[in-house]
């Protein structure tokens, strides 16, 4: 069954039900006003800062987005591209493109000019719609896009080399339009989010976005008295996908436009969350402004929040053992995915299996999971080897990239993940590192998470990166990049006696004390870290050897 028919149904049974909710923070701080105002304000109520959208409203929105884009002509296989901050408009645009057979394709907000037009063209999009953070960006590259039919503008005053999306479908009819859909047909394309170079176009189809609806849901039993609070950027596939199976079931999500803590926290309160999808640095943030005080729980009524769940990268299991402590009530679980498999759930651990924090989990639901050798040979259990899935999930192919795609897709449909894992003697997996990420130094394979892992234990350190650099003696060395916490002090001889606990062979050989970049999906940004501190001049010399 296709997706949008999911809009539809809830639309039917729940149309005067509160759908999607939008918070916008730095417009309650505009007005000077604290967020205990906001704890104050009656639920349902909208404001300068809070709106909402109800399912009937959800779905007529998309209808006359689609019958918009099918008067311009637009056809299956023609690409639509989304630039938007979170808001309430940006899903019924998604749906609105899928509704008119048209393939959608959002763009991280992060993105330059250069890698705007980068994107559009490797995707070969038709038409942008973008919102007013982007009128700069899309203006400089607006005149070298011969192919772009239309740059579409969301939002008030609509620049003069755009048209805009307000006009354009307050005329369009909100019936839903008559366009056969099935599950085999392309309904979206993602980015890879560029940590090992420039992205690629990831296609899926409509199955493998209805096989994340009913894996979230089978794994967080996700009921329409659920409320979903979304942070991450709903261009990725791990915000979506999780949001996903609230969708399946009519619940709501609240769209939180900030990761403050207090935000956080408030949003959390205040409109009576049930399940928070956090990264790894908001949920560290949230527990030190607990620690020192900032954030007071019993001024917030956090009772209803059930589950709090981590993923996009390896989750320290100090982290969870504090944050258990300071919240025992909530259940708690990670889910390991990437892009090429519809994000979240192809491996995940559990809300069961809180005794294996530490481990990514078992295969999720409808999934399979395999530990190969570089020949893709299965591997017995406690060797590492690189983790390849299988399922509905997995993409289609990369656009226009056969050789790309063949590099990692299998005929007989399995996706080789490029990160390095272990299966123990009980049948959970262990994430070990990217494969790109490995450090060989003497001969010795050193597994950067490993390191960051132990770490990330000292009571000091906010956050930590490992990389290789360059060694005229052992190839290359580990060296960390460590971001100290606010108002605590740390010298490189308290972080050597702090690794005597580790190995010789996997100390660091060299710390630097900075910041540790980090993209919208909380990922490390180890390529700039490599550029930065010269470790590209190792990769350099390698390719020349070989």
């Amino acid at each position: 069954m296709p997706i949008t028919e999911i809009l539809k149904q809830n639309a039917e049974l729940y149309g005067n039900d509160v759908a999607l909710v939008e918070i916008n923070p730095q417009e309650l701080e505009k007005r000077h006003s604290s967020w205990r105002e906001y704890s104050l304000i009656e639920p349902g109520r909208s404001d300068a800062f809070r709106s909402e959208l109800t399912w009937d409203e959800f779905d007529r929105k998309a209808n006359r987005l689609a019958n918009f884009l099918l008067t311009r002509r637009i056809k299956k296989g023609d690409k639509v591209g989304i630039l938007l901050m979170n808001c309430l408009d940006w899903l019924p645009l998604y749906f609105g493109i899928l509704k008119s057979g048209a393939i959608a394709v959002p763009l991280n907000f992060r993105y330059t000019a250069e890698e705007i037009k980068y994107c559009l063209e490797l995707a070969d999009v038709d038409y942008l719609f973008f919102g007013p953070t982007f009128i700069g960006r899309v203006e400089a590259i607006c005149d070298r896009m011969p192919r772009i039919k239309s740059f579409i503008y969301v939002g008030c005053d609509c620049p003069s080399f755009a048209e805009s999306y307000t006009d354009l479908v307050s005329y369009c009819s909100s019936k839903a339009p008559c366009v056969p859909l099935d599950d085999d047909d392309e309904a979206a394309i993602y980015f890879s989010s560029g940590t090992t170079g420039f992205p690629k176009a990831i296609v899926h189809r409509h199955r493998s976005l209805m096989h994340a609806c009913i894996v979230e849901q089978k794994h967080h039993g996700q009921t329409r008295d659920d409320v979903f609070l979304c942070i991450p950027p709903l261009y990725h596939t791990g915000a979506k996908m999780h949001w996903f199976g609230s969708f399946l079931v009519g619940g709501k999500a609240v769209l939180l436009r900030g990761v403050k803590p207090e935000w956080i926290i408030s949003a959390a309160a205040n409109e009576k969350c049930s399940i928070v999808w956090l990264l790894v640095p908001w949920a560290q943030d949230i527990l030190d402004a607990i620690d020192r005080g900032d954030i007071k729980l019993d001024e917030y009524d956090l009772s209803r929040w059930r589950l709090m769940h981590i993923g996009a990268q390896p989750v320290p299991p100090s982290l969870i053992k504090r944050w258990k402590q300071i919240f025992p009530e909530h259940d708690y679980d990670t889910n390991y995915g990437l892009s090429e498999s519809i994000g979240p759930g192809a491996v995940h651990l559990g809300i069961e299996n809180i005794d294996h924090v530490g481990a990514i989990g078992v295969a999720g639901y409808g999934w399979e999971t395999a530990i190969v050798d570089e020949k893709r040979n299965p591997l017995p259990r406690g060797v590492v080897g690189e983790l390849a899935v299988r399922g509905d999930g997995v993409m289609k192919c990369y656009y226009k990239d056969e050789k790309a795609t063949a590099e990692v897709l299998s005929a007989d449909g399995w996706l080789y993940t490029g990160d390095m894992a272990r299966e123990s003697e009980d049948g959970f997996i262990y994430l070990v590192d990217r494969k790109k990420d490995v450090i060989i130094s003497g001969g010795e394979n050193l597994y950067p998470v490993q390191i960051e892992d132990f770490l990330r234990r000292h009571p000091a350190i906010k956050d930590v990166a490992v990389i290789g650099l360059p060694d005229a003696r052992l190839g290359e060395i580990a060296a960390a990049v460590i971001e100290v916490k606010p108002d605590f002090e740390l010298n490189q001889a308290a972080v050597d006696e702090f690794c005597l606990d580790l190995p010789r062979y996997q100390r660091p050989r060299k710390i630097i004390f900075a910041e540790v970049p980090r993209n919208p999906t909380g990922k490390i940004e180890k390529p700039k870290l490599r550029k930065l501190y010269g470790a590209d001049k190792l990769v350099a010399m390698q390719n020349e050897i070989k």
